[in-house]
Parts: C-alpha cells; structure tokens; sequence
C-alpha cells in the first residue's frame, strides 16, 4: 500500500501511536504531576531525547513522523497517564522524633526503606521492618495495597535481628555512607560513578533561589576578571582546570581502617553464640578494636590480631548500628561522621546517583589508594557469589532478557512496566559484560576450550559467553580474514538493535554486548538454553552455516521475520542451496535460527542485516552508478563486510517516496491536460503551473538514469519517452518564467558549490529536498501532488479494483520508475544477501543490484552534499569527532566516507565557512587512524609493561622529542632465573618487547598509509592519565613518562532499550511547542519527563534532554526560578551521563548561565560562561562558530557588569568569528556590531560606536529592506549616538574655551540596564518571547494552522527547523 507503513521510525520500539489513545480506563485520574515527592529520585521532576547535538533543532528533526496520520491524532489527544495522589505518613524511628513523609500509592514498601537509608538521621540503619499497628509490612507490597494505611497512619521503624546476609550488607552500607564524597570511585570509573563538577562553580547558591541573600545588584563585589587561559587569543590550553578541586573531597577522615578481621568465618561454637562475622577496625585516635557482628548487633570483643577472644569485652558497647558503636568508643568519628553526612545530604541527588551505564574519566589526579575491606571483596568473590543479593545467585541472563520481551504491553502501564524491565537488566547485562570481558582479557577466566590457541578460546562466565574478535578456523577468510572478523561483532549488534527495536512477538535476539580493551574485542552473548550441549550443524533450522553453500528454511521464521521485513526494508528472497532447490529466506544467509531448548524462536549472527556498500565492495563485472565512479569508488576496503547504516536506507526509501509522488502527480497532468483539450490557453497554464512546481521534480529527472536501468535489457524503457519529455519540457520553460531554481536554495552559495562536479549537482543538494522548506514549495506548487496521493491510497485500499486503467497505469509507471518491489504501492526493500561470495540465487536479481548501486550512488550523490549544506548554514555544528561522527550517522554517512566528506569540503567555494568541519575531519581521521595502529600495538603487549607501552605510543604520536626511546620497564621484581616457559601468554601475543622499537617517524608512517594526515588531536578515549600540564613542544624530553599513565579502560558497545510511549508524548509536546502551545506543550513535556523517570530511572540522557526543553520552556513562559532549577538538573545529569567536557554539557552550562543571569546571580553566570569557554577551548579550540555564541554571552554579562574593556575582547572576538562563519553580510554580524556599538557607546567613546552601528545598519539595509523594524531600530540608534558625540564635542569645545571653571552640562553615561542586557541575550540565544496579548494569540493560531493546512497537504518532509520562528523580525539567520 502507498501510505507508507513503515512511518514508525525503527528507533523507537513497539511504537504505535495510535495505542496512546486506547487508555481510555486511565485517562480518569488528572492529577498528574504530584508524583511522590519524597525521596530525592523518585521526585518526577527528570526527562529525554537522545541527547542529539544540543540544538533544539536536531530535536526537532527527531521528532518527525513521516507526516503518518495516526501519529498526528494521537497527538491531538492529550492522554493523561495515571498518578493518584499522594498522601502522607509519619515515620517513628528508634531515638528519633517522628517525621512525615509524603508517598504514592504505585510505590513498594521497600522504598521507602530506601528513603530512610538515605535520609541523614536514619542513614545507618539498614536492617529493620517496618510495622503498621504492630503488622510487620512486606517489602514488596505496593503501599496501596496494604489495609488500613492512609493519609496519617504511623509507621515503627522496628530494628530486626541480623543475618550473615543482612551483617554484610549493614558494613557494605556503612562503607558507602564513609565514601559518600570521595571521588575516587568516579575516576576509577567503578560502580557506575562518574564525575561532576557544576557545584564547584555555583558555591551550591542555585537551589534556594528564594532564600539566597540576594546580593544581585551590588556589583562591586563581583570579580569578573576571567582566568589569564580563556580571554580570546590566549594560546595557553593547560589541562588541570579541567577538573577543578572540589573543597568538599577533601577527605573528612572518620576511621583509620575498617576491614574483615583474619578470624572470620566464626568457629561452630561461636555461631552458636549468634556470631555472624568479626571486623578489625583503627579509629582515628588509633585505637584498635576487635568487632562482633552478632545476630542482636555489634559489640566490642576481646580478640586481638594474633589471640583470638571472641569474649564480649567490658563495656562491650553492644550496639544495633555500627555507627552507634563508633560513635561510643571514638569522639572524632561521631563528629566527623555528622558533618560528613550533612554536607552528603546538601549534595544534589544528582551527584550522586548511579548512571545506567559507566562513564569514564580520561584524566584524573594521583589518587591515595585507601584500604577498603568491601572492594577487596568484591573483587575475588568477582561478585559472583551474590550478584547483586538476587535469590537463586547467579543470573541466568537469558532468561531475564527474554522474558522481560515477553512481558504484556497491551495498556500504558503495562508497556511502563515491561520498558523498565528491559532497561533494566539491559544496563546489569552490559556491566556484567563489561565485567567479565576485562576478566577474560586480563587472563582471569578459564576457558571452555583450554587446549586451543589463545586466539581461538572461548570463555563462559556469568552465564555470559565470550569470544574473541579473531579469524578462528578461516570463518571469515573470503571476507579479510581478521579485519572482517572484527567488524562482524559491530555489525551484528546493529542487527540486533534493529531487530529489537521492531520488537515483534516471539522473535528472540540474544543480549549481546561488544567490548574492546587492551586491543582486543571481545562480543559476550547470552547463551541459548540447550546450545552447548548440540552440534551447532542440527541446531540450526533456518539459514546457513557456511555462508550459503547449505541452505535451510522453516515456515515459522519465514512467518516471523516477514513481520520485520518491512521496517527493516528486507526483501524476502529465494537462494539456492547445494542440491540447487530454491529455498526461501526472509534475511540474509547468515542469520541463524535455533530454536532453544525453551521453546523460543532465536536469530543470531545478524552481521548482514543491512545491505551490502558497493561503493567498498568491488565486485568483478559491476559497474556502479556514474555519481559513484566519478568520485573514484568502487575502492578495495579491509574487510568485505561493509554496509549501508540503517539511516541511509530510510533516507534513500524517503527520497524514493518523494520521487514516487512527484511523477505520478506530474503523469496525472499530463492526463488532465491531454483530456481538457480545450484551449491551447490552458496547456500553457500548466506548463506554468509545473514549472513553479519543480524547483525538484527537475531532480527527478536527474534522477531517472538511477531509478530506470539503463540496460538495454530492460524492459521498463517504454515508459521514458512521456515522462522525460514532461521534465524537459518543464525544465525548459523555467528561465522564462522565474530565476533558475537553485536561487531558491538558500542565500548559502549552493548553486556553485560543485566547482568540481556537473550541473546537476546543484539541484542533487538537496537530495531528498532536505532544506525544509523547499520541499513545501515545491510540494504546494505541484497541483497534481493531493490527486496523487489519493490515487495511491485508494489503489492500496481496494486492491485497485475500482480504478481506471489508466490511472493505474499511472501508479505502475511510477513504481517501476523508483525500483518498487510491488506493481501496484510504493514498497522499496532490499535483498541483504546479493553479491555475498558463495550465496546463488534462482531468478534474475538485476533489479535487486541496480537499487544496491543506487543507494550507493545516493549516498555520496546527496547525502554527503546536504551533510555540508547542513555544516555551512550551521543546522548542524559539530563541536568534536565523536559529535561530527553522530551527525554523519544521523544522515547515514558511515565514518569510512569522511575523506571523501573532507574532499567536497575542501574543493567548495565557501570553503573557508567550513574551516572547523575540516579540521574536526582531519583530527578525526588520524585519531582513528592511530586508534587501528594502537590496538594491534598493544596486543603485542604484556601486562606488567603495559604503562611504559601506552606512554612510548603517546610519545611517538604527540610529543616533538625526535628519538622517542622506550624505556623497557626497569622490571620491578626482576628474577634472577627468568621462567622462560610463560605458560599464560596473552592471545597473540608474538614477541613481548617488539612494542618497544616503534619511532615516531614510523608511527606516522604507518598513519599516512592509513589515510592522510594534517594535525593531531587527543585519542585519550580508552586510556587515563594523569592530570598535569603536559609539554609536548620540548625536544629534549618526551612528554609522557611510564607514571602518567594511570589506567586503561573498555570501550562498550551495547543495545539501547527505548521509552517509546515517553518519547511519544516528548515529541507531541515539542510538536505543540512549535506551533506555539507553550503551555499544552509544557504538560506533554511533563508528562513525558514523568514516564521517562518511570522507564530509564533518574539517570539517562533523554531525560537531560528533555530537561533541557523544559527549563527553556519555564523561562519563555516567565518562570525564571523553574527554569533555573530544571537547567541545574540538566547540567549535572549531562556532566555525569555524558562525561564533564563533552559538546552537550558545554551548551547547557551556557543555558544555565542565562538562567543564572535572569535570576540575578551575576557573578555565578559568569563562572559558568567562563567554564563554558574553557571546556570549549579544550574540545575544539578557539576558531569555532559556537565560540562567537559563548563569546557573545560573555560580552553582554561583562557589559551589564560594567566591566567595558574586558567586555570588548570577547564581543570584537565573536563579530571576527561570526564575519568568517556566517559571511560578512549576515545578519548575525549585524547583530554583533550592534552589541559592540553599545558598548563603545556605555565608555563614551562615540566615533568607534558610530562606525560599527554603521556597519550594522548597512547590512540591515541591504539583507531585510528600509522599512524593517530592525532597519529602523538601527537608524534610530545612529541618530541617538550622533546626538551624544555632538554634545560631548561641545562640552569639549567649552572646556578648552573658558577652562575648566566652564558651566558644564552633566553628560548621561548610562550603565546599561540589566532588563536591555537580558534582552540582547535572549536574543542571540534564539529565545523568542511571545507577546500574550489575547488578539495576538489568536492571530497566531490561525497563522498556525493555515500553515499546517498548507502543510498536510504535501507534507512528507522533516518539520521545520529551528525554534518557534513565529516572527518575522527575529534576528536569525534565514
């Protein structure tokens, strides 16, 4: 059918919008946003988006949905989610007065035991019930469902007698509560810490808005003086205020030590006195003690550390909490632990909660590594013995995962509650795996098959299975032998995200996590119940195992993945099997079927998924589409396994889809034209209509050689002759009746942009007009366009019955012409398995490889044009590698593609625009270069000389000391008799020392050969070093040595469970927000913030995102409080979800600086902005289009502040950036003479204020007409100063004249006023406010939906970009 079912983007799982609106049975219950507010993270107040460049537009652009019009109605219908209210109890706790607590009746008893855990007078306890009228509760009862509890009832805290389960988890519990600020487990990434330092720069003042001395007008006591480092052109980038020092690490010692005692486990006879455990403690007044840990509590024994005496010493101080006991026998740690827990509990909640997935620091300091009796633990019990306390000890992974999928999704709460579980034991999964993967590296694991060559081990651990990114046994032989089996896991990880994110019933992928450490890759699998007990030959009932040459098939696979084959874009084909019968597939020929013993229908090895990339895979006797070859593919690449990325192949089918439309529509004018013969008048009319219409159908014509084979053989050329000669004829009359279409493109000089390239090139920009709004133009201009579609969807409905043949014909001519699988919809899908070595197919596949070729030829013909387009009108701005390399995958540009990316770059015109883009390209490509170098380098490499390895590297890659000698580890322990028989060698490993010979001029070498070379940036992702100034220019010492080298972590790839019914209602409310219902838009926002919290837990980065929205919605909407309070959120769940010098938390340090400034926390908004402009120095250096943004923000701060010369620098800064990004003619730049004229004029220094005010009118002028507002605002403003410098020059005159003793007339020199400065930073930050008059309101409403009318009816494109573009005098750039 042609209304494009596929119109759920695959990202989001199990996303039917229209099941938002069955929950009719929910939508009873208003009261949504009073989620429990009690303990810190349960508060509903987090949210969502996948954190995507921190423009809102890319949020925007998310948010479309192929304009499907189930997903419009199910955002017309607000759906209110069930919250009841909340009530209050009071909690009795022993030797505390009672306080209340408010709670909701969705939560379990045991949060609430987790709220008093965490509260700072009830921290210490961890082993009690609690009892309602003397009934003990039970944990897990939802607290609505426990009799008689209600608004008042009092719950006892009611202390329990401990077990050896219970004794352990008090001393883990206590140990936590002793560490509470201690960063070292963030930067030895443990645990799920990670690192945040906003309150480093906020003195904790953002919290209490109300209650904070306000010392916001008394400007003297600002100091604005920014640090030497960051004013514009300093060249100094050091690297230690990266991590500032927080004041509160400072470690407040509480306890010398505090560990298991050697007498542990208890002797029968103790344990029948009730011993549970014996602890060995020092306090800090160095007392040692012997502890009991008995069933009744802990109390002091008479043991000794070398007599045992388990006796209960006098006083024994027998107490129920360890704390208690402390408290008792040391003075200093009751009051060290006091203040300790006061300042935990001033800490954000956000500071300290677990991230889902870890985050790794690349630098830290020299840490003092403290005895600690938990993590020494932990790590030889390797944490298996009790996995995270869950009954039945280890986890059977696999079950968890698949029947969490199994769980029933029919109603909102239910999906809530199924979308939690996956995510759930997704994120355990993945840090198990980590886990064990580092164990199996590290030589920790003993493998399945002992007696095989390293390389070709594999390992179980954790009911986890491991294998190693090698070639074993010549699998991949055909392939590129190691290189391809590397790639594969990568590969099979986006086939199982694809495949989970269709999320059909009864189609089963295993969990499976990609780890690469120590330059290995390691792929961990959960196991298929029965797998390792069979031969893999009699498992296997669908697909092959061995790359084609058998075959199999089975009905219920074919049935199941025919349900994935349409989002997935797969074709179902046959291929032949060794006896030459047809056997039919649904994927590729790789992916396996099993079906395990628990019944389930499982695929694996989905490496080939997505369609191969000819342009990398030349294959003897093919010759790819003209756009490719011209471009010099199709080139040899490492491996035989590369692919399309899953973008690409929706952006291709989208751009067909266009295409489809366009040619029907223009076939069906043609009909009416040829019908309505009555006036040559009227034909001329149309040809005129169709003229306007096609600033894109001309595309299509440029387009036909790609979607018609040009073969002789084929059969379709019938159909050329009348649908060219309407494209030429259309393309003819066009001069005459407007300028040539590329005009319209955008004032970016697109048109000439393919120096190097045909004509066509220009109109191929847009490839599937990807400018918004040309798309419409277009669209709303063909006439035939509405008529089109309606046939199609008719013709889909009633199977074409009741349609004239001739318009059928229409539909047939256009699926033929854009490669459709079907002769009567719209219906593009690829066949995975054509030119894989080894597969026969039973029929003719031309058609099959001509689309390969032409989504080969898509890709560099228009998706790399409009990535560059999208660079040079800064839609899309890439701060660092890893962002430019999210912005390429969003457009289905695999990274392989970036020299080509940095060609058409380098050979635009307006190349200078696009100096950060190529320099970000280059970093990126010699850091990937020496990243593939590095890991070969150190599997050579033995652990006990892995520092001095990783710092020779480093050396050789940055440092300009010429002979970079490596310095052999002085062995630490060097053994008289060396043991030459090494028995536990690394895998691969051949000689131990060849790491050592490596030079520098050889490094870049082999870099060169890798690809091409031009300035090096920091590869830093997988290492950490130490935090110090590093000198790489010295050429007398190499800049790192062997001690800087501080750890070595994992690099982990893994599956990324959605919220969907929560980013349904994100993009609903971002959907309102556009079109100007601020507060609807806000509730939906909420609302989505709510589930999120509900799905993801505290921590995720769609709810920074989402977070993000709402506190610019806050300020729009006047509550600056809010917005600050939301923002601080942001910020720190950016910090620590994404790491502190990442591009997204940049950005939200400079909203919150915004925030801080309308709330009147002058002197903290310029700590941030300053902070700000540090981390952006360091990621991406001063000559970078944001810069002019931040240096804009901090000129306007630094001029409300009076702080005028300081304020120049950074506002002259960003006019110099701005003028070379955006073009000296933009309007941007106006913007910024504007702001540099005031500040002139604010020091009375008239002439320089004149001249700049100038400039800025004259760009006015020309860019937006005499009459605009903006134009008149700026004459004013010149009449204005003339006044002044005229007046003063009098007043000069007068002195000279009559001396100083003249009558002077006081001259104004005003401070600017803080409203004015807010105002100018409102608007270079792009935030509109709306004028709430009720008149305008309306007005804007129906300009709304006349828009959305004019829209719908030919809207398949991305909505528009940008935020609320309401106005037409903002001054952004069009």
């Amino acid at each position: 059918m042609v209304s494009k079912t596929d119109d759920i983007p695959a990202s989001v799982p199990n996303c039917n919008p229209v099941d938002l609106t069955r929950e009719g049975e929910i939508a009873n219950s208003k009261d949504t946003s009073k989620t429990a507010s009690k303990d810190p993270w349960h508060r509903g107040e987090t949210a969502v988006m996948n954190g995507v460049a921190g423009h809102d537009q890319a949020e925007e652009a998310d948010s479309k949905q192929d304009g499907s019009a189930d997903a419009e109605d199910a955002n017309e219908q607000e759906v209110i989610v069930i919250q009841d209210t909340g009530f209050t109890v009071k909690i009795q706790a022993p030797g505390t007065e009672p306080f209340d607590l408010q709670v909701s009746p969705q939560e379990m008893v045991q949060e609430i035991h987790q709220v008093l855990m965490d509260r700072e007078d009830t921290c210490h306890r961890t082993c009690f019930s609690l009892q309602l009228d003397g009934n003990v509760l039970d944990n897990f009862a939802e607290l609505k469902s426990i009799e008689g509890l209600q608004e008042g009832s009092l719950l006892k805290v009611v202390e329990e007698p401990y077990t050896v389960r219970e004794a352990r988890i008090h001393v883990r519990h206590i140990r936590d509560l002793l560490k509470s600020l201690d960063p070292s487990d963030a930067y030895n990434g443990v645990d799920c810490n990670s690192l945040s330092f906003l309150s480093v720069f906020t003195d904790g003042d953002l919290g209490d808005t109300g209650k904070r001395k306000k010392k916001g007008n008394e400007l003297e006591q600002i100091d604005c003086t920014p640090p030497e480092h960051i004013l514009p052109g300093s060249k100094e980038r050091p690297l230690v205020p990266l991590q500032p020092q927080n004041k509160d690490w400072k470690p407040m010692q509480c306890l010398k030590v505090l560990t298991m005692s050697g007498w542990n486990p208890p002797p029968g006879n103790r344990k029948m006195h009730g011993d549970l455990m014996y602890l060995y403690i020092v306090t800090v007044e160095d007392r040692h003690v012997s502890i009991t840990a008995s069933t009744r509590g802990f109390y002091l024994n008479q043991s000794t550390t070398y007599t045992f005496n388990p006796k209960p010493a006098n006083p024994s101080f027998l107490s129920h909490s360890l704390v208690e006991l402390l408290s008792q026998i040391s003075a200093a740690f009751k009051k060290n632990f006091t203040a300790l827990q006061k300042k935990r509990v001033q800490r954000h909640p956000f500071e300290r909660i677990a991230t889902p997935f870890q985050v790794y620091s690349w630098t830290a300091p020299q840490i003092d590594h403290a005895m600690d009796c938990v993590r020494a633990e932990d790590a030889y019990t390797s944490r298996l013995g009790y996995e995270e306390h869950i009954p039945g000890q280890t986890r059977d992974w696999n079950e968890e995962l698949q029947t969490t999928r199994e769980l029933s999704r029919k109603n909102l709460p239910e999906r809530l509650l199924r979308e939690r579980a996956i995510f759930k034991v997704h994120s355990d999964f993945a840090g198990a795996a980590t886990r064990g993967s580092m164990a199996v590296i590290d030589g920790n694991v003993m493998a399945i098959n002992p007696g095989e060559e390293t390389r070709m081990q594999m390992f179980i651990w954790n009911n986890i299975f491991f294998s190693l990114g090698f070639d074993v046994r010549d699998h991949y032989r055909e392939l590129g032998g190691d290189a391809a089996a590397h790639a594969a896991p990568t590969n099979d990880l986006n086939g199982v995200r694809a495949y989970s994110a269709v999320d059909v019933e009864g189609l089963y992928t295993l969990g499976t996590v990609v780890v690469d450490y120590r330059g290995y890759r390691v792929t961990a699998q959960s196991i298929i119940p029965g797998i390792l007990e069979r031969e893999q030959e009699q498992s296997v009932i669908y697909g092959s195992i061995d790359f084609g040459k058998t075959v199999v098939s089975h009905p219920k696979y074919l049935e199941l993945l025919e349900k994935t084959s349409r989002p997935l874009k797969v074709q179902r084909h046959a291929v032949l099997n060794e006896k030459d019968t047809a056997v039919e597939l649904c994927s590729s020929v790789e992916c396996k079927g099993i079906i395990g013993n628990d019944g389930r229908h499982y695929i694996l090895d989905l490496l080939r998924t997505f369609p191969p990339d000819l342009n990398y895979l030349p294959v003897e006797g093919e010759e790819l589409a003209p756009e490719s070859q011209k471009l010099g593919f199709p080139r040899q690449h490492r491996h035989r396994l590369a692919c399309l990325r899953q973008e690409l192949i929706e952006a291709f089918v989208e751009h067909r889809y266009l295409l489809f439309m366009k040619m029907a529509a223009l076939q069906l004018m043609q009909q009416k034209a040829s019908k309505d013969k009555t006036a040559a008048l009227h034909d001329t009319n149309t040809a005129d209509a169709e003229s306007e219409s096609k600033p894109q159908a001309l595309e299509a014509s440029e387009q036909v050689p790609d979607g018609m084979p040009t073969s002789p053989t084929s059969s379709e050329s019938t159909l050329t002759p009348d649908y060219l000669e309407a494209t030429t004829m259309s393309e003819k009359s066009v001069p005459e009746n407007q300028e040539a279409p590329a005009d319209l493109k955008s004032e970016v000089p697109t048109a000439n942009t393919n120096g190097t390239h045909e004509p066509s090139a220009a109109e191929r920009q847009n490839g599937g007009c990807d400018s918004p709004l040309e798309g419409k133009e277009a669209d709303e201009n063909i006439p035939g366009l509405a008529q089109a579609k309606e046939l199609a969807e008719s013709l889909a409905a009633e199977d074409g019955s009741g349609i004239d043949p001739k318009s059928r014909e229409v539909v047939l001519n256009a699926c033929k012409a854009v490669g459709s699988i079907s002769n009567t919809s719209f219906d593009i899908r690829f066949n995975p398995d054509i030119f894989s070595p080894g597969v026969r197919f039973p029929d003719d596949i031309q058609k099959q490889k001509q689309l390969l070729k032409d989504a080969a030829a898509f890709l560099v013909s228009c998706q790399i044009p409009s990535f560059v387009k999208d660079c040079l009108d800064h839609s899309s701005l890439p701060m660092d590698g890893a962002t430019m390399t999210e912005a390429l995958h969003q457009r289905g540009i695999n990274v392989r593609y970036l020299g080509n990316v940095l060609e058409f770059v380098d050979n635009m015109p307006s190349k200078a625009q696009l100096e950060h883009i190529y320099r970000i390209g280059i970093g990126e490509l010699i850091t990937r270069c020496a990243k593939h170098i590095f890991k070969t380098y150190l599997q050579g490499v033995e652990l006990s000389a892995l520092s001095a390895a990783v710092s020779h590297f480093l050396n050789c890659l940055l440092s300009s000391f010429p002979d970079a000698v490596a310095h052999l580890p002085a062995d630490e322990l060097v053994s008289r008799r060396k043991n030459r028989k090494r028995r536990n060698r690394v895998p691969g490993g051949g000689d131990n020392t060849a790491w050592a010979s490596l030079t520098p001029s050889e490094l870049w070498k082999n870099i060169n050969s890798e690809h091409f070379i031009n300035l090096v940036l920091s590869f830093l992702l997988p290492l950490q070093i130490l935090i110090k100034e590093y000198n790489f220019d010295s050429r007398h010492k190499p800049a790192f040595t062997e001690e800087d080298i501080l750890n070595i972590f994992p690099v982990v790839k893994h599956v990324n469970p959605k919220a969907s019914d929560a980013f349904h209602f994100f993009q609903s409310g971002q959907a309102k927000v556009q079109q100007g219902f601020l507060k609807e838009g806000c509730e939906l926002i909420n609302e989505a913030l709510n589930l999120f919290n509900n799905v993801y837990g505290a921590m995720h980065v769609e709810i920074c995102a989402c977070l993000r929205l709402l506190a610019r919605l806050n300020y729009i909407m006047g509550d600056h409080p809010e917005a600050l309070s939301n923002q601080q959120k942001a910020v720190l769940m950016s910090e620590r979800v994404l790491g502190i010098e990442h591009p997204n938390t940049i950005q939200e340090y400079m909203h919150l600086a915004l925030y801080c400034f309308a709330n009147g926390h002058l002197s903290t908004a310029l700590k941030l902005l300053y902070r700000a402009r540090y981390l952006l120095l360091v990621v991406c250096g001063e000559d970078h289009p944001e810069m002019a943004l931040l240096d804009s923000n901090i000129g306007l701060v630094l001029h409300g502040v009076m702080e005028y010369d300081l304020s120049l620098r950074f506002l002259e800064n960003a006019l110099a950036i701005n003028s070379k990004y955006h073009g000296p003619r933009s309007l941007k730049v106006a913007l910024s003479h504007h702001q540099v004229a005031r500040v002139y004029e604010s020091k009375a220094e008239f002439r320089s204020a004149l001249q700049h005010e100038k400039e800025g009118y004259t760009i006015y002028k020309n860019q937006v007409g005499e009459a605009h507002e903006k134009t008149k605002e700026s004459s004013e403003y010149l009449k204005y100063l003339t006044q002044q410098a005229v007046a003063l020059q009098r007043t000069m005159n007068e002195i000279y004249k009559n001396g100083s003793n003249a009558s002077i007339m006081p001259l104004k020199f005003t401070a600017p006023s803080m409203a004015s400065v807010l105002e100018q930073l409102n608007i270079i930050n792009g935030i509109i406010f709306i004028p709430l008059s009720q008149k305008d309101l309306e007005n804007l409403k129906a300009e709304v939906q006349r828009r959305q009318l004019m829209q719908n009816t030919g809207k398949l494109e991305e909505q528009q970009a940008g935020q609320l573009e309401l106005d037409d005098n903002l001054p952004v750039d069009d």
